[in-house]
């Protein structure tokens, strides 16, 4: 495992604990937006979850730039078991159903022209897309309630299987061409989607599949992971569409593949080109923190968990996100989450800021790099020799 940085990144470590409010204010306030809307019939204000997203954050990560401090070990167990910090992550699930609830109730009954209905679909979709990045801090801790509740914050967006994928599927392929959540160099945004939500589903029922064949129980036990999350959204929307009607349901899909779709543009960008090495067995070699792209912006790292200091995470996924650490070893990437999600809706944009960041990881080494088959022969072109 890479070191740290300094001495120095401990001596300013302060505690943010009241910043930490922020995470779960972002339903709160998203939903209020949405009230707004109700009280008031103008439908920019749901423009605000967008907009706070791709534009807001951006600019705050700006302005209050970056944090590389880490706790000191002595502090990490106090942090570790401070119930305030549990206590944030369940509090933002109440809201985020409270949201969905609430915008589904407004597509249904209030007459609204379509680029408003799309606007809340975005609004709502969110809320839920943000609720993944806290069903993923749930969903590595080991406290039954934490599984139930990561579970609970995946059910609007139909993406239950995540809870399976990532743990036991992500984790042990990442940075890898096997893992469908690893990107690879080429390979766009809009190439890569179909193939990690095809192959990340698969890749869960496979899992799950094989984890219940060891326990002697067939995949269709309701010991099923993947069946207890998807069980979850079917209440969900049977419910909504039982009391709304079956118009609501195109609404609730649309905002659940919206808010899948951004749990997937941040796997895009947490290890874009990235790849593990192979021993002389054949095997990859261990995760390190030089297979995760980083950020140590402050506001992405509130609002995500520290979800942007993936390189600790991924050497301890039972870590709570309060404890997690930056490490020199790991790459940087350039700006936030929020402004580099933005970027790889573009193609070009993202290939510009990237693919000379991961040839000058590897020191200009193309064959060290996790490649897109279809792009290999003209990416070797564009940078053999590059001298980077």
């Amino acid at each position: 495992m890479g070191k740290p940085l300094d001495q120095q990144t401990v001596e300013n470590w302060r505690d943010k604990r009241w910043l930490w409010l922020l995470s779960p204010s972002v339903p709160l306030a998203f939903t209020a937006y949405l009230l707004a809307y109700a009280w008031t019939g103008q439908w920019v204000y749901l423009l605000f979850a967008p907009v706070f997203i791709h534009l807001v954050m951006p600019l705050l990560d700006l302005v209050l730039g970056e944090d590389f401090s880490n706790p000191p070990e002595t502090a990490v167990a106090r942090l570790e078991q401070d119930f305030f910090y549990r206590a944030l992550v369940w509090a933002y699930i109440p809201f985020q159903i409270v949201g969905t609830v609430y915008g589904a109730w407004l597509a249904a009954t209030l007459p609204m022209p379509w680029y408003a209905w799309l606007a809340l679909v975005f609004s709502v979709g969110s809320i839920n897309g943000i609720g993944i990045a806290t069903a993923h801090e749930l969903g590595h801790k080991k406290e039954k309630l934490d599984g139930w509740l990561s579970k609970i914050a995946l059910a609007p967006t139909l993406y239950g299987h995540f809870y399976v994928e990532h743990n036991r599927g992500h984790h042990n392929r990442v940075a890898t061409p096997e893992d469908p959540a690893s990107a690879r160099m080429g390979e766009s945004f809009w190439a890569f989607l179909p193939r990690t939500v095809l192959g990340s589903l698969q890749s869960a029922w496979v899992l799950e599949r094989e984890r219940l064949k060891r326990k002697g129980h067939s995949v269709w036990s309701v010991e099923n992971d993947n069946l207890q999350a998807w069980a979850m959204s079917l209440a969900l929307y049977g419910a909504l569409v039982a009391w709304l009607g079956w118009p609501v349901l195109l609404f609730l899909l649309l905002q659940g593949l919206y808010g899948a779709s951004m749990l997937e543009v941040v796997n895009y960008v947490e290890h874009y080109g990235l790849l593990r090495q192979k021993e002389a067995t054949g095997r990859y070699v261990r995760c390190l923190p030089e297979h995760s792209w980083n950020s140590n912006h402050i506001v992405g790292n509130i609002v995500l968990y520290h979800l942007q200091r993936h390189s600790d995470h991924h050497a301890h996924p039972a870590r709570r996100y309060q404890a997690l650490r930056h490490f020199d070893a790991a790459p940087q990437l350039p700006a936030g989450y929020a402004t580099m999600i933005t970027a790889a809706y573009f193609p070009r944009l993202w290939f510009a800021m990237m693919d000379h960041r991961v040839v000058a990881h590897y020191a200009g080494d193309l064959h060290k790099i996790n490649m897109q088959p279809a792009a290999r022969d003209q990416l070797f072109q564009r940078w053999q020799g590059a001298g980077i």
